[in-house]
């Protein structure tokens, strides 16, 4: 895995497993004792200490649910509900036909595009940039800038107002990669 890989590959976890779940349970740990921030490949050193601070929050859970879960969530995680037209089985289908395995859970959720570009990332064929490329541009950029500008201003803890501009920088230097490979 290279650290394309490993930045969606965390952050799409964040975003899709509930806090409480038992395979974030390692990546909580490595937030909370300083060592993602020792491996972090992005220069968010201050972001990432907030982070660490806020990790164990017990009200994390909490504000994780309000933002992202059910009905009435105050932040829909999925495609489908900040870009016109979007639905997620176009979200399907540019995946299954990338030959990505995926679940009957919404594909055009937030965490699971990350996750895409994680393992496109790491499984794609030779066509690989171009299928990276066209995640960003035509799935995900039109629409996390919202994405994470909501998650910011509803967040009730620091963590999910933090892991919202963390994401958002994040995003933003894989663009800017994905572009400087492409112009090559």
């Amino acid at each position: 895995m290279n650290e394309f890989s490993i930045l969606c590959r965390v952050l799409g976890s964040l975003y899709y497993r509930q806090p409480e779940d038992p395979v974030l349970v390692p990546l909580f740990a490595l937030i909370r004792d300083g060592k993602l921030a020792a491996n972090w490949p992005l220069e968010q050193d201050e972001l990432l200490a907030r982070l660490q601070k806020s990790v164990d929050d017990p009200a994390l859970v909490t504000d994780y649910q309000a933002l992202f879960v059910g009905e009435a969530c105050s932040v829909a995680p999925y495609r489908s509900a900040w870009q016109e037209g979007a639905n997620e089985a176009e979200m399907r289908a540019f995946l299954t036909a990338r030959g990505m395995p995926l679940t009957d859970a919404p594909a055009d959720h937030f965490g699971t595009l990350l996750l895409a570009a994680s393992w496109l990332e790491d499984n794609a064929a030779e066509d690989e940039s171009e299928a990276l490329e066209a995640l960003f541009a035509d799935y995900l950029l039109p629409w996390c800038g919202t994405f994470l500008g909501k998650v910011e201003a509803h967040a009730v803890t620091p963590f999910w107002r933090t892991m919202a501009g963390l994401t958002r920088d994040a995003i933003a230097a894989m663009w800017d990669e994905l572009e400087e490979e492409s112009a090559e």
